[in-house]
């Protein structure tokens, strides 16, 4: 039976938590930020816990190899 591999795409954008929970980096903080004001930009800056089933393949996907 062949070993289960990282998903590297989920790898690059996710990252699991050591109690097991799935956190994300937030949205729109990538480009045209001169438009954004500054109060905007401070609170993209905080990352965010996905949560439901998203959260559920997200740790299945980022599970390590065994």
């Amino acid at each position: 039976m062949p070993k289960q591999k990282t998903h590297k795409g989920m790898k690059k954008r996710f990252k699991v938590t050591a109690s097991g929970k799935a956190t994300k980096r937030s949205a729109f903080r990538g480009h045209i930020l001169s438009k954004k004001n500054g109060k905007r930009k401070r609170s993209l800056r905080k990352g965010s816990l996905v949560l439901g089933a998203e959260a559920r393949k997200i740790v299945e996907g980022l599970r390590p190899c065994s």
